[in-house]
């Protein structure tokens, strides 16, 4: 069995989704932001960075005590090492997949995060700011979708790489990124909308966090 401690942010759906797509048994534990739960010593145990996600498997392959992981890239690489699934087993398809999951985690997320941040959290408006991570994300939709020219998916199928961007642009309303400007994002960005695990995801997170008081 496997604990998901989640909450609704793209970094949140991000091992959901590949929990729906191997249809593990899990437990959906969540973590409110709003009310500070990531700050509670029993969640900073297993997140020491006090962020979500963080998993712990019950039930590890290798039959250990239970695993802790911290940080959405490490839970998906884990979860697909665990399962031998959406991760290639040839070298080379595995490092081109590792490449597209670091690069959002190091690139698209936090810029992006930073761009909401200023836009909706900040204290006050700063101009400089909001069109320096606006322009940045804009930047990195145009890396993505020059990737995905003639590409079903990131990295050859589905993959934790897909998995770990996608998040980030179901939120390109708030991000202020119009689709129409990236073709072949928005045509697999609607592919994997339409996938049964990511309807189920998604669903799951709504009914924990509905739409109306999400930030």
């Amino acid at each position: 069995m496997i604990d998901l401690h989640f909450w609704t942010t793209p970094n949140g759906y991000k091992p959901l989704l590949f929990l729906e797509e191997v249809e593990a048994a899990y437990n959906l534990v969540p973590v409110n932001l709003g009310q500070n739960e990531q700050f509670a010593p029993e969640f900073l145990k297993i997140a020491p960075n006090n962020r979500i996600p963080a998993l712990v498997d019950r039930e590890p392959k290798e039959g250990t005590d239970p695993i802790s992981i911290f940080e959405s890239g490490a839970i998906l690489l884990y979860l697909a090492d665990k399962t031998g699934r959406f991760l290639p087993g040839d070298p080379v398809g595995r490092n081109e997949a590792l490449q597209w999951l670091f690069w959002q985690m190091g690139g698209l997320g936090p810029m992006a995060g930073q761009y909401f941040h200023f836009k909706f959290s900040a204290p006050e408006q700063l101009p400089y700011a909001l069109e320096r991570y606006r322009k940045e994300t804009s930047r990195l939709y145009g890396v993505l979708d020059k990737r995905l020219n003639g590409r079903d998916y990131i990295a050859g199928g589905y993959s934790i790489a897909d998995m770990a961007s996608y998040p980030w642009v179901v939120s390109h309303q708030g991000l202020d990124q119009d689709l129409d400007n990236y073709p072949n994002i928005k045509r697999w960005f609607h592919t994997i909308a339409e996938r049964p695990a990511t309807v189920r995801a998604y669903e799951k997170g709504r009914a924990i966090n509905p739409p109306a008081v999400n930030t």
